[in-house]
């Protein structure tokens, strides 16, 4: 079993270096699949909701062909895992390689990189330094937010099921929808009392989606899988845990 998860996932991280980003999901993907192809090993390639760009399905399913830029900044990581998704299905199809593909919405939880770049470890990190709280635009656009361990127990079944239980990509995420400003007051409520007052609104970056919802009905009703934690119940083990190293980095 080989489990596919390289490539930079945040903003900040694969616009960095946009050519090695979109390199890193197809060359690095095709020789894992190549790899894949000599040891007759499983695959399960994880893409990303970033396929569906900015969606006007909602929620998205797997049918769903998406709405994206491929020429933004954005495009370097969508249209990357866009084209290694095609990649792992034409192994499949050519070499009857067992490649499954999991489409990742977003997914927060404690062991983040404390500069990340994505909405949550950024709101926790300023929070916590006391920061304002930066949300692009109106804060209306929304996001679904999955906890770490339910996103590793959905990789797990996925891999583990049945030749032919999935054809096709399948979503994993939790579909409890929430504005950015939303998550912004929950984080702030959750490391001070003050909910809602340290808020400071910025420019959208380029081709940021407007809404995003997971629609998990396939990974239900094929692998009995639905996420079982709470963004507000999530948020808490992530805060303590970017307090500790936040302490830990500036006494240093």
């Amino acid at each position: 079993h080989i489990y596919h998860l390289a490539c930079p996932a945040s903003p900040v991280s694969y616009k960095y270096d946009p050519v090695k980003t979109f390199l890193t999901s197809y060359q690095g993907t095709y020789n894992v699949l190549e790899l894949a192809r000599e040891t007759r090993a499983r695959v399960l390639f994880t893409s990303t909701s970033e396929v569906y760009g900015d969606p006007l399905e909602h929620p998205q399913k797997e049918t769903y062909w998406g709405n994206v830029n491929p020429v933004g900044e954005r495009s370097c990581y969508d249209e990357g895992k866009r084209v290694a998704e095609t990649l792992s299905h034409d192994f499949s199809r050519t070499h009857g390689l067992d490649v499954r593909v999991v489409r990742i919405f977003n997914t927060y939880g404690p062991r983040m990189a404390l500069d990340d770049g994505r909405v949550v470890s950024n709101f926790v990190s300023q929070a916590i330094r006391g920061e304002k709280l930066t949300v692009q635009g109106t804060g209306n656009q929304t996001r679904s937010f999955c906890y770490v361990s339910d996103m590793v127990d959905g990789l797990v079944e996925v891999m583990n099921a049945p030749a032919g239980a999935i054809e096709g990509p399948v979503n994993l995420g939790n579909p409890s929808e929430f504005t950015i400003l939303e998550l912004a007051r929950i984080v702030l409520s959750s490391v001070t009392a003050a909910a809602g007052s340290n808020i400071e609104y910025v420019p959208l970056t380029s081709d940021d989606p407007r809404q995003r919802k997971p629609d998990i009905l396939l990974a239900t009703r094929k692998l009995n899988w639905a996420p079982k934690v709470a963004l507000n119940d999530g948020i808490k083990p992530m805060i303590q845990d970017f307090k500790e190293r936040i302490g830990a980095t500036e006494k240093n």
